[in-house]
């Protein structure tokens, strides 16, 4: 940990460490790859070891940091940067580091050879590799960004094991491997099945036990191996193991291991190459964030990991003919935060609308462009209705799968759902994605006789059917269980309880209390304001009869009776919203209130400091580490609970001890003594990373509860957060075996298993899909023995006319038959084309290269390029991405000189390129383009009619910037970055990088001389 933190956590952790020690004393620990995540260095007592989420978190930080940094807007110090990232960005990264550790846990994933390059599938697992990398490109291009991340954490998983599991590093080599994600790149031969590759070695540390072909100390060429693990995959006499204490395959000739897992040798026998593997393995992740970066575009890699991200506003809007007021008030409210954002720097935000009505559900409109939207806001009209109940959780449910997690879902109408059987479903996407769901209802279900006959007349009802008064239950299950609220309000009043959406959706908002009270009585709450807390405000549905409000200092203020020195309090019919007057003082403030009847509230304040959480059992297949529980915990049973805090600055010396499980009215549950699992090793924090705390829970409690967050400040301050929604625990599980992709035209299985941790009962299970491809949605009913298991797998058949790139958002959800006890896996699945285009495009020298003489300021250098795409998809963008020259670009070959000649850019060169192009674009006409650094790519299909001719590429500058570099892209997404570099410099540094970056292979003393000789660039 930094200085700054070196107090993060504090207090007792001995239950925790003995069920360590018992764990280490009774437990087998097979490793297979980098150890998964933070939690495995402490079961391997590795503290020092390289991770995959150690390696992925800090690849994605770094790189997040250096495309700020080359953004204007964007101009503070990596530290302030950092901070400012915000709680949607961590979360997202760990939603790739999830996925990339889950390779590791998951059944069909943890014992393949080719997603860990093992038992030398090298092949096999390149072809992987590349498909992934497509996947993540078409997922990233959809603005399927949450398939996105989880394709690429694959990825990333894969691409690490290869450096562990290889010999490249025994090899001697320093840098990445090309070829295992750009095929043209050189390749070296793997060694074949009938040829030996190790030694026998006879201890834990094994040194010199590779064949000296498999090494750097032999001259010939050289061969590729990877080992082999257990017994799975039958070892050939002679073959290299993974090696360990529990790879069984390392009695089997010959004896030992190569693996570079960890830094311990009872796991690694090539532990002392741990470093070495590490550092070529996080500069290949690097790489293929970089060229992700470069291929999608900053702003769209930015989105990707919602960096400085302000919360979306999503609306559910009703549009029959009696919403003419709520869809008015939401118009409104969505121009006045536009507004309000407009000058605030960071992304604008995402904006979404879902409309509804009986039958119709949608279109989802979705735009990154306020203008846009309010557009559409402007065009939306309330007409038709009829009957009461409309299918309002159908449209819920859109708006939860294409918003961002931890959104809030504003729903407006005035009816109940027609759609009952959709609830389920719409709990999992809620609790999956964190997101609140907030209702503003203008019916009241306590006036259903006066205001039941109003609506009808709105609604032109011709039925007198009397409503029920809990028609709204399932409503106010929803907001509970997401930690949103439900408002019965006017259409008069509309309007301005429509201010929470702003308040709400302001950036940086966190939550310091989230209650309910049932009972007709005083009720008395807390809520802790510590120093980093501004702008508190509290929301209060439901009647109030009483209301104090008291700070600190014990000073109090009836806030229903008369003004006061501590807030102010707005009544709007449903809501009360009260704001602390500034100076706010921290400490501990309670309100006092009574009731005719149920009240939520809820205290939000601006601050950067939150966290996220996760549940999490150890797991022992093959991979020791913490596997995250999917869906619900698991009642009863012991668990770990694994928080991350976020938006604290490297000199903040906060200080967090424990969590409070909390019951829905606030009542405490259980306390949870926090430790962190990090020592002061560099390689085991960062500064600039999310500290991450454990905490034990002997027995994870048998009703609904919230996590709070406590710890003090700086100061001293008690410090306080809330997690709104309330986790459910549960005594049945849903475990995916397989998440496979869909092809258009095709059928395809997903299996899972449903596990019953308690008696022997009937359940109900039902699937649901967001673009209708399921064969069948259930429910179905079937039994399941006591702590037995039942497997099922459901057919999805993608149309033929599906779009490549789509996600289609699979929600399995099981009941227990006569109960409310369920749970909930969803699964996001990526449509692929059938054949896709992996080939990058290609770049050819052609003629001779000039070169610069020592003294550069009075020289020129130029060099000439043929561009062509050898795939099936044709060129579809350029862009000089560096280098202070001009790019000229040709749609035929060029007069030899104009083309091959060294006019050096002087006054009258410049003076025509100034004339030919404008700030911030480029100039073309159908004979010729040209390009500078700064210009934004060349899209080809609007200056050439046929995208798969080649294009002839000049490039000239003078000899003080020696070098460039030249990306391009086709349509399938596959980029080729071409570096350029004068004549003398050629030998040593030119050299081409497609898609996912990679280093360089060593070449032969021979080959380079032939690349001197002819001038040609590496290809």
């Amino acid at each position: 940990m930094s200085t700054g933190r070196g107090r993060i956590w504090e207090g007792s952790g001995k239950p925790l460490y003995w069920f360590i020690l018992t764990y280490l004393l009774l437990l087998p620990l097979p490793c297979l790859g980098f150890l998964p995540n933070f939690w495995s260095r402490v079961l391997t007592l590795s503290f020092d070891s390289h991770t995959h989420q150690y390696m992925t978190e800090q690849a994605i930080l770094n790189v997040t940091l250096e495309t700020l940094k080359g953004t204007k807007k964007h101009q503070g110090n990596h530290a302030q940067e950092q901070t400012r990232l915000g709680r949607g960005f961590w979360r997202d990264v760990k939603e790739v580091v999830k996925s990339n550790a889950a390779m590791d846990f998951l059944i069909s994933t943890r014992s393949d050879p080719v997603y860990h390059f093992d038992s030398e599938r090298v092949d096999s697992a390149m072809v992987m590799l590349r498909q992934v990398w497509a996947q993540t490109l078409l997922s990233v291009r959809a603005k399927e960004y949450q398939s996105a991340r989880h394709s690429l954490g694959q990825l990333l998983h894969s691409l690490q094991d290869f450096y562990s599991h290889s010999n490249w590093v025994e090899m001697g080599q320093h840098s990445i491997y090309l070829h295992l994600l750009q095929p043209e790149e050189p390749a070296i031969p793997v060694a074949k099945e009938d040829t030996p590759t190790c030694m026998e070695c006879f201890s834990i540390t094994c040194r010199n036990n590779l064949l000296p072909r498999l090494t750097n100390t032999q001259q010939d060429p050289q061969l590729l191996t990877t080992g082999y693990f257990s017994t799975d995959h039958l070892k050939p006499q002679g073959k290299c193991s993974h090696g360990g204490i529990h790879d069984s395959s390392r009695y089997m000739g010959a004896k030992g291991g190569i693996n570079k897992d960890s830094t311990s040798p009872l796991f690694s026998p090539h532990h002392y190459l741990h470093v070495e593997a590490a550092t070529l393995a996080t500069e290949a992740t690097l790489s293929v964030l970089r060229d992700l970066r470069d291929t999608v575009g900053h702003k769209t890699f930015l989105r990707l990991f919602s960096v400085k991200q302000v919360p979306a506003l999503v609306f559910v809007m009703d549009t029959t003919g009696s919403m003419f007021e709520e869809i008015t008030a939401a118009r409104l409210r969505a121009h006045a935060l536009i507004q309000s954002r407009a000058n605030s720097p960071g992304q604008p935000g995402t904006f979404l609308l879902v409309p509804f009505h009986d039958p119709a559900v949608g279109p989802v409109y979705e735009t990154n462009d306020p203008n846009q939207f309010m557009q559409h806001m402007e065009n939306l009209t309330a007409l038709g209705g009829g009957d009461e109940p409309e299918m309002c959780l159908s449209a819920i449910q859109l708006a939860l799968t294409h918003s961002p997690p931890l959104s809030e879902i504003f729903v407006f109408t005035d009816a109940s759902p027609k759609d009952a059987h959709m609830f389920d479903a719409v709990k999992a996407l809620a609790l999956e994605k964190q997101s609140k769901v907030t209702f503003l209802l203008t019916e009241d279900p306590k006036y259903t006789e006066t205001r039941g006959r109003r609506r009808r007349r709105r609604r032109k009802r011709r039925s007198r059917e009397v409503l029920s008064p809990d028609r709204f239950s399932l409503y106010s299950s929803l907001s509970s269980l997401s930690g949103g609220l439900t408002i019965f309000t006017t259409n008069s009043d509309i309007h301005k309880v429509s201010t929470i959406v702003e308040d709400n959706t302001a950036a940086d908002k966190v939550t310091l209390l989230h209650v309910e009270s049932a009972q007709e009585l005083m009720s008395s709450h807390c809520f802790r304001v510590d120093s980093s807390v501004k702008n508190v405000t509290l929301h209060v549905t439901g009647i109030l009869t009483e209301c104090f409000l008291t700070n600190p200092s014990d000073q109090s203020q009836s806030l229903l009776s008369k003004q006061g020195p501590l807030a102010e309090l707005e009544h709007f019919e449903g809501l009360y919203r009260i704001s602390l007057l500034p100076p706010i003082q921290p400490g501990q403030w309670k309100v006092h209130a009574k009731s005719d009847g149920h009240l939520t509230f809820n205290v939000i304040g601006d601050s950067s400091v939150d966290f996220l959480y996760y549940f999490a059992t150890v797991t022992n297949e093959t991979h020791p580490g913490l596997a995250r529980v999917e869906g619900s915990p698991v009642a009863g049973v012991p668990a770990f609970l694994v928080l991350a805090v976020t938006g604290l600055a490297p000199e903040d010396e906060a200080s967090f001890t424990h969590v409070m499980l909390l019951g829905g009215q606030g009542e405490t549950l259980q306390q949870v003594t926090l430790s962190s699992p990090s020592s002061s090793s560099s390689s085991s924090s960062s500064s600039y990373s999310a500290d991450e705390l454990v905490g034990w829970l002997d027995s994870v409690p048998s009703v609904p509860f919230c996590v709070q967050l406590t710890g003090r400040d700086s100061r001293g301050n008690k410090l306080e957060r809330v997690s709104t929604e309330m986790v459910q625990p549960t005594r049945v599980q849903i475990q995916v075996l397989s998440v496979p992709r869909l092809v258009p035209g095709h059928s395809t299985i997903v299996d899972f298993d449903i596990l019953n941790h308690g008696p022997a009962r009937l359940f109900s299970l039902s699937m649901d899909d967001d673009c209708g491809y399921l064969h069948k949605s259930g429910p179905h009913s079937f039994p399941v023995a006591e702590n037995g298991s039942f497997h099922e797998q459901v057919n999805i058949h993608t149309p033929a006319t599906a779009q490549a790139g789509a996600t289609v958002t699979l929600t399995l959800t099981v009941r227990v038959h006569n109960s409310t006890e369920s749970n909930y896996a969803v699964t996001y699945l990526t449509v692929v084309p059938p054949d896709p285009d992996t080939s990058p495009p290609f770049c050819s020298a052609v003629g001779e290269q000039s070169t610069c003489p020592s003294i550069c300021t009075q020289s020129s250098w130029s060099a000439s390029l043929v561009v062509s795409d050898r795939g099936r998809s044709g060129l579809a963008a350029l862009q000089l991405q560096r280098g202070e020259g001009i790019l000229t670009l040709f749609l035929s070959p060029p007069p030899t000189e104009e083309f091959m000649g060294n006019t050096q850019p002087g006054t009258d060169q410049q003076e025509e390129h100034r004339d030919m192009t404008t700030s911030g674009s480029h100039y073309h006409h159908h004979h010729k383009a040209r390009l500078e650094k700064g210009d934004s790519p060349l899209n080809v299909s609007e200056w050439v009619l046929e995208s798969s001719q080649p294009l002839w590429v000049r490039y000239t500058s003078s000899c003080c910037s020696a070098q460039a570099e030249l990306l391009v892209w086709d349509t399938a997404g596959n980029m080729k970055r071409c570096n350029l570099t004068p004549g003398k410099q050629r030998q040593l540094r030119d050299r081409t990088r497609e898609t996912s970056g990679a280093g360089r292979i060593k070449l032969t003393g021979i080959f380079f001389l032939l690349l001197s000789l002819l001038w040609y660039p590496l290809l």
